[in-house]
């Protein structure tokens, strides 16, 4: 199977943070659209409560897991979409990503990501949520 490549096509203006333009994904892939990972521990209880920090380790945490438990790596991920209920918390969201990538990702060229910046998540507790799209291509 082909792997997914991210691509950032010359002529536009530079990415505002840790990420590319687009993805190209091989046709006939299928796809895993993940819900939304919240700062939940493996017992259902809230992490972090009060502290994004915490709170963004969980849900790539999460994230990580499942993709583990589909099969799959980081490199699988086409898309992210991150929702975040304070605009504050967006120069620690870069900094927090900025030591992450690398240490999940095979290259520094990582997947697209749409940064929405919402009223609340599910539950007042909640600061952040990681949303994915992930290429299938372990058989």
């Amino acid at each position: 199977m082909a792997k997914v490549q991210y691509l950032n096509p010359p002529g536009l203006g530079p990415a505002q943070g840790l990420y590319s333009m687009c993805t190209l994904v091989p046709a006939g892939t299928d796809t895993y659209h993940v819900a939304g990972q919240l700062a939940v521990g493996k017992d259902g209880a809230i992490v972090g409560v009060g502290d994004f920090a915490a709170q963004f380790h969980q849900v790539f945490s999460n994230l990580g897991d499942l993709l583990k438990a589909l099969g799959e790596t980081w490199d699988s991920v086409i898309v992210f979409r991150t929702y975040l209920v304070h605009s504050q918390s967006i120069p620690k969201f870069m900094e927090l990503r900025k030591a992450l990538f690398p240490k999940l990702f095979s290259t520094s060229t990582y997947p697209p990501n749409t940064l929405l910046m919402i009223d609340r998540l599910v539950k007042e507790e909640f600061v952040i949520e990681l949303e994915a799209v992930v290429a299938k291509t372990k058989k």
